[in-house]
C-alpha cells in the first residue's frame, strides 16, 4: 500500500506534481546506481530498510559529491600550476586554459 501513498511537490512553477513512494524508491535505486561504491549492493536492501537506505543513499549521494568537488578544485590548482610553466602563447596553453 505504500506505493498508494503520494507526495505534491512543485517544481518552482505553479504547476503541481504528485510523487509516488514507488517513483522515490525507483529515483533513490536510479541514484545509488550512480555512486561507485554502491553499485554492487544496489537490488539487495530487503522492502523494510527501505527508508533507512534513501536516507543512506542521499547522504551517500552528497558526501560523493563534496568529494568530487574536492577533486576538481585540486585538479584546477594543479592545472593552474601548469599553465604558469609553459609558454602563454604555445598550443599547451591553450589546451590548458581550456581545461580550466
Amino acid at each position: 500500500m505504500s506505493g498508494r501513498r503520494s507526495r505534491q511537490y512543485s517544481n518552482g512553477a505553479s504547476s503541481r506534481r504528485t510523487i509516488t513512494d514507488d517513483e522515490i524508491i525507483e529515483l533513490v535505486s536510479k541514484l545509488q546506481q550512480l555512486l561507485p561504491q554502491t553499485r554492487n549492493t544496489s537490488n539487495t536492501t530487503p522492502a523494510s530498510n527501505k527508508q533507512a537506505s534513501a536516507n543512506k543513499v542521499l547522504q551517500e549521494t552528497c558526501n560523493y559529491i563534496k568529494k568530487l568537488q574536492k577533486e576538481m578544485d585540486d585538479l584546477s590548482v594543479r592545472l593552474c600550476q601548469l599553465l604558469s610553466t609553459v609558454d602563454a602563447d604555445s598550443a599547451e596553453a591553450a589546451v590548458i586554459r581550456a581545461l580550466i
